[in-house]
């Protein structure tokens, strides 16, 4: 069983003498309280020196990666070349996992190797043996510089820590110097109130009030270097009415030393600004095209590095800075934000409400990826920035003018768009649709009154009204709608027509019935009353073999004259005959028609 030792040296191979005693891990501390005690359940089996210290620290971090460096595959690849059955024991999880994929090699980590590992450390100097104790300090502090470099992302040629710094400096500026201002403007405002309004810029007010002082001094002021011409003249005018307080030279003073600090803290800030813009065009061209020096250095303050933010995705990057607003609506289940940080680009700046999202996803698309060439790039070049930028731009112009089309690829056609416009359609009500009847419209009063003249002035006989009225088009026009109405209710359906048309002959033959029986009553009790009354007519019909064989015209022609008939009748009666057929049969026929509609 063999053990695996890192220092700051060398890779240092022991092999386990006494097996048992790593069982008793409570008494192990005994074993190594002397160097010849240690030595005798340890010995040195191979020892694997660093040649310098950039090899040092690409062990000691692989090792802290989990990963193989090379001068510990050199020594694993000596030491098992024979001997693969050994176990090895080893200091950390990770890279005892990495050693049994690449040798095939059983790894063991528990709390005796954890203790076993603790005594070698007490021991190392007369465990090693050919390591002074001078060079081996050296060793360790040379690696724990080096190491701590490489944690804190120490390079001489990206410095994005100072960016960080300057970007967090210049935010306090910002605080600081609002802050100043509004105590200035509220602090000389008891003595000149009608200043705030009419100087609007920070800046200049704040000279203003160092070179004036008081708002006595200000007629004989000459404020044309700061302030223009038709400003100047508003402010003279205000001070000679002025509503303000008098205040003394004291105060006076003081707010005149408070403007120079704010003076002093602005001009700082300018040149913190360039600065930081400096920087910014040397560590990340790229992303300072694209998003502005400002919010890629808040982006990269952040995130804490620009290694850091190029590892980031680029939905990651859209809502940065707004991780408050995105845990809250994943906590109350509502819509996620859409922009953090980047909101304050210009693009995004430019975009209209309803695009400010889609350009935002875009921008950080874009971004992320000039990150990654900035970050992990060989040359520092703004062409993929500026690139991007224009694409951008256009996409932009696209959104807000409405026509979607594909920038790569194949669709180039624009999409039409056609606006929805709302039609109103307003409907009058007519009162005539109510009526369902086919009849004619009234007449009017004018036409009503000549109707009434021309009846007074002209007799109408009634039979010539009855004709009139069988010839008229206002019955022909009835009987047709009646006629049409009946044939629409017999294509309704063959079931309907059946059972409509077996009533109508039950009605018709049951109707015929009734005549008929009516008609022998009549004549019946007419001929016996004749025979009580003596009437020569009956008697004779009944010597004559009559009955009903001869008809009542004819026996009213031979025995006495027949009851006299109206015109009306008459010509009603001809009509019917010359239609075809007698009088009974056209009843019979305008009775089974009504039965049948």
């Amino acid at each position: 069983m063999f053990v695996l030792y890192e220092t700051p040296a060398g890779y240092a191979i022991f092999k386990l003498l006494d097996e048992k005693k790593l069982k008793e891990v409570d008494n192990l501390y005994q074993e190594f309280q002397t160097p010849d005690r240690a030595n005798k359940l340890l010995k040195l089996k191979h020892f694997q020196k660093f040649n310098d210290t950039t090899e040092a620290l690409a062990a000691a971090t692989a090792a802290v990666e989990g990963k193989v460096s090379k001068p510990l595959k050199k020594t694993l690849k000596k030491l098992f070349g024979d001997e693969v059955q050994e176990s090895l024991l080893v200091a950390d999880a990770k890279l005892g996992n990495a050693i049994k994929d690449k040798f095939a090699v059983q790894c063991v980590y528990n709390t005796g190797v954890q203790e076993l590992m603790r005594c070698i450390r007490q021991q190392a100097d007369s465990l090693l043996g050919g390591l002074p104790k001078k060079e081996m300090t050296a060793m360790a502090l040379g690696l724990a510089h080096s190491l701590s470099r490489y944690k804190l992302k120490f390079s001489p040629d990206k410095i994005d820590t100072m960016i960080v710094q300057a970007q967090c400096l210049l935010d306090d500026l910002d605080k600081e110097l609002n802050n100043y201002i509004m105590r200035a403007r509220e602090w000389y405002g008891w003595h000149f109130p009608e200043l705030g309004k009419l100087i609007t810029d920070n800046i200049a007010f704040v000279k203003t009030i160092k070179l004036v002082g008081t708002r006595d001094n200000m007629a004989v002021a000459d404020l044309s270097d700061i302030l223009p011409e038709d400003v100047e003249e508003k402010v003279k005018e205000a001070a000679e009415i002025s509503m303000g307080t008098e205040i003394s030279e004291d105060d006076t003073i003081n707010i005149q030393c408070l403007c120079d600090e704010i003076l002093s803290i602005s001009e700082y800030r300018t040149h913190l600004y360039d600065y930081l813009k400096a920087r910014m065009m040397a560590m990340a061209p790229n992303l300072t095209i694209l998003v502005g020096e400002t919010v890629g250095a808040r982006l990269i303050a952040h995130a804490g590095s620009l290694i850091n933010l190029a590892k980031h995705p680029s939905s990651t990057v859209q809502i940065l800075g707004a991780e408050k607003a995105l845990f809250r609506a994943l906590k109350t289940k509502k819509d996620t934000p859409k922009y953090g940080l980047i909101f304050h680009a210009q693009l995004v700046g430019q975009a209209s409400l309803k695009n400010k999202g889609k350009i935002s996803r875009s921008l950080a698309a874009k971004a992320s990826l000039a990150t990654r060439v900035d970050a992990f790039g060989e040359e520092a070049t703004f062409e993929l920035g500026a690139a991007h930028k224009v694409r951008l731009e256009a996409r932009l112009r696209l959104l807000e003018e409405g026509n979607l089309r594909k920038l790569s690829g194949t669709g180039k056609a624009k999409a039409k768009f056609e606006k929805y416009q709302a039609k109103s359609e307003v409907f009058t009500y007519d009162p005539g649709a109510d009526n369902t009847l086919g009849l004619a419209k009234k007449r009017k009063h004018s036409d009503a009154a000549e109707c009434s003249k021309s009846a007074k002035c002209q007799k109408i006989e009634p039979e010539d009204v009855a004709v009139e009225a069988e010839k008229s088009p206002e019955t022909e026009d009835y009987s047709r709608s009646r006629s049409r109405s009946a044939s629409r209710g017999r294509n309704r359906s063959s079931h309907s027509r059946s059972v409509s048309r077996s009533h109508s002959r039950s009605r018709s033959a049951s109707a015929s019935r009734e005549v008929r029986k009516t008609t022998r009553d009549i004549y019946g009790r007419g001929r016996e009353n004749g025979r009580e009354n003596g009437d020569a007519r009956y008697s004779e019909d009944e010597r004559n073999g009559g009955g009903h064989s001869a008809s009542p015209r004819r026996r009213y022609a031979d025995d006495s004259p027949s009851p006299k008939r109206s015109s009306h009748s008459k010509r009603v009666r001809s009509e019917s005959r010359r239609h075809g057929g007698g009088g009974g049969s056209s009843i019979s026929r305008s009775r089974s028609t009504s039965h049948r509609d």
